[in-house]
């Protein structure tokens, strides 16, 4: 569906015909929360025109427990508004709600400019950057994540859901009593988000869903959705469901993998060749490359909390080291063996805190510039990926990573300078407020002895 005032007539018509009395206009912010606004749809025409619907655009740079971080066009500015407008385009049912749906906002600036901070916007001029390659990147994204159930007895409020031990990619009511899973790929079936499929995980009250695969800024949209979704259908069940990297010190963290593919003019996937070395095509191989050159700064944005670097290490199938691998899970790129029309390759860093949005858009920054400088590939990785002496290491912490993504310009350059300074003030702000905090782990490890 358009979105010019003829459309929007017509949407709400058969809108109201279908009972609809509600849309839920949402959008991302820096960290991958869903902001918006519901809107009774008979002020659709309103929320789709000039004025559209308005936000402060600090909300960008809102920390999660409600602080207003000091980033450029923010606090400084005066605290001024963007502008945000339904895509129509991307309305879809919401099971869990009665009588509403749901799509997608874009935000603008007053000058009518997308807003250069706005996650969809990054990953918008991302796919354009490779279309002027002439390259699509077709992406399907695996999230992780744990179910909790409240418990106040604990000092987090919650412990997990199911929480027995050995439950590894079992199926039915023996990993899930109460049956969330299915409820949870059902409503988002009908989300209309393109799932594919779900199964309980290694970890107690750990769950993974897939999506199929789409165009970069589709995948993005439904990845960011699927998050969304999955937390909404929780609390309707008085769960908590959290896509956190490591949330427990006894159980591993939950990851955010994308297969990534890139396809010419014609839709043909050219990632693979049957003539190439490992029957990949010098495009494959440039774009695996890209991602290797640049993983240090990707891991600002693919593993981009402080929680994040607990899930790194070895032995843990989450990467370590920045290598590839021939079907290897120790290796942070994985070339599955599909060749032909499956040919692709599986980003294993990021973790499921990551933004879908800026995680797709930061891999495929990576690859327009792999393909473009034709950046060598080096050989994959032979045997067990953990081994120091054989690639060099990720970075093991977040100031790390920021600095990493603050040196590498080329990205940078690539992902839009104004959205890279933004996210790098709002991240450092968030390292500085948690070296200030006092943890549970310092007064038990010094407060009796010392």
């Amino acid at each position: 569906m358009g979105s010019d005032s003829r459309d929007v007539e017509q949407v709400i018509e058969e809108l109201r015909a279908q009972g609809v009395d509600v849309v839920r206009v949402s959008y991302s912010d820096l960290i991958g929360v869903d902001r918006g606004r519901d809107v009774l749809i008979d002020e659709l025409r309103t929320a789709t025109g000039h004025h559209g619907l308005a936000f402060c655009r600090a909300v960008y740079h809102t920390t999660p427990m409600g602080d207003v971080v000091p980033v450029q066009g923010g606090i400084e500015a005066g605290l001024p508004d963007i502008t945000v407008r339904p895509d129509l385009s991307t309305l879809t049912p919401m099971p869990w709600e009665p009588n509403a749906l749901w799509c997608i906002g874009d935000a603008f600036l007053p000058d009518g400019s997308a807003a250069p901070e706005s996650p969809r916007s990054v990953v918008r001029r991302v796919s354009d950057l490779l279309g002027s390659l002439g390259l699509t990147a077709i992406v399907g994204p695996e999230l992780e994540y744990f179910v909790c159930e409240p418990d106040g007895g604990s000092p987090a409020g919650y412990r997990r859901y199911a929480d027995a031990t050995g439950n590894v990619y079992v199926v039915g009511r023996k990993g899930d009593p109460q049956g969330l899973l299915l409820k949870t790929l059902r409503s988002l079936r009908d989300a209309r988000l393109q799932v594919t499929a779900a199964n309980h995980e290694f970890s107690g009250g750990q769950f993974e869903i897939n999506l199929n695969h789409s165009e970069l800024v589709d995948a993005a949209d439904r990845a960011f959705r699927l998050k969304s979704a999955v937390q909404e259908i929780m609390r309707h069940e008085g769960m908590l469901a959290t896509f956190m990297a490591k949330p427990f010190n006894d159980e591993g963290g939950s990851g955010f993998h994308l297969h990534v593919s890139l396809a010419d003019a014609a839709g043909t996937n050219v990632f693979g060749d049957p003539q190439g070395e490992h029957g990949l095509s010098d495009t494959g191989r440039h774009a695996i490359a890209g991602i290797l050159a640049h993983a240090p700064a990707l891991a600002a944005i693919l593993n981009p909390t402080i929680n994040s670097y607990k899930r790194f290490g070895p032995d843990t199938l989450a990467p370590w080291l920045i290598d590839w691998g021939l079907d290897n899970r120790s290796a942070m790129v994985r070339v599955p063996p599909d060749r032909g029309p499956g040919a692709r390759m599986e980003v294993r860093l990021g973790d499921a805190t990551a933004n879908p949005y800026l995680a797709m858009a930061a891999v495929a920054a990576a690859i327009y510039v792999g393909v473009r400088d034709e950046v060598e590939l080096g050989q994959p990785l032979e045997g067990y990926g953990y081994d120091p002496e054989s690639a060099p290491m990720l970075p093991m912490r977040l100031p790390e990573a920021l600095d990493a993504l603050q040196a590498d310009t080329v990205l940078a350059e690539a992902l839009g300078e104004y959205f890279v300074s933004s996210y790098l003030a709002y991240k450092r702000n968030e390292v500085e407020r948690f070296e200030r905090y006092v943890t549970d782990w310092e007064f038990r490890e010094y407060a009796y002895h010392l």
